[in-house]
């Protein structure tokens, strides 16, 4: 199943990209401090893409019908609240899969995020701190979906890949 992915990654300096991948998704990114989430921004999509969200983008997500967060921070990372208990008090399903830096950024977990994604029926809000790791890993998915590899490394560029590059870049001439 195609998915749409709508990037609100908080490091982006471009108000608006637009961009059709090899998938065909297409990812449209927002920064954050131009656009604030809200319901009307979120409607429509299948899948939203950002760095670490707060209760109101949590609350406009569930109002735009969103039904899972998807938490690529590991446990100790700090979130500012308790997020798998916001999600679930808003009546969404709360999936962490835990990405630690480069060591993270593998294929199995690109692969193990394809799984999650193919067990919710609705839309879905993907995240990390920043966007690198959701970059990092779209990336991977992208080449997995058949993306060339300048593709794959673009689009986890547009979607918020910046440290993380050289890890990607690695996996991807391994593969």
């Amino acid at each position: 199943m195609k998915r749409l992915i709508l990037i609100l990654a908080l490091a982006l300096t471009v108000p608006w990209t637009c961009l059709a991948d090899e998938t065909g998704a297409t990812t449209i990114a927002i920064a954050a401090d131009d656009v604030r989430a809200d319901a009307g921004t979120l409607a429509g999509h299948r899948s939203v893409s950002m760095g670490q969200p707060d209760e109101a983008i949590l609350a406009a997500a569930r109002d735009a019908g969103f039904v899972a967060v998807i938490d690529l921070r590991t446990a100790g990372e700090d979130r500012g609240f308790d997020e798998p208990a916001a999600v679930e008090a808003l009546g969404m399903e709360y999936h962490s899969l835990e990405i630690a830096g480069a060591k993270g950024v593998t294929f199995d977990n690109a692969g193990a995020l394809d799984d999650i994604l193919a067990d919710i029926d609705g839309p879905v809000l993907l995240h990390c701190k920043s966007g690198n790791r959701v970059g990092a890993l779209t990336a991977l998915r992208a080449s997995m979906h058949g993306a060339s590899d300048g593709a794959a490394l673009e689009i986890g560029r547009e979607a918020g890949m910046t440290g993380l590059e050289t890890a990607v870049a690695e996996r991807l001439s391994e593969d």
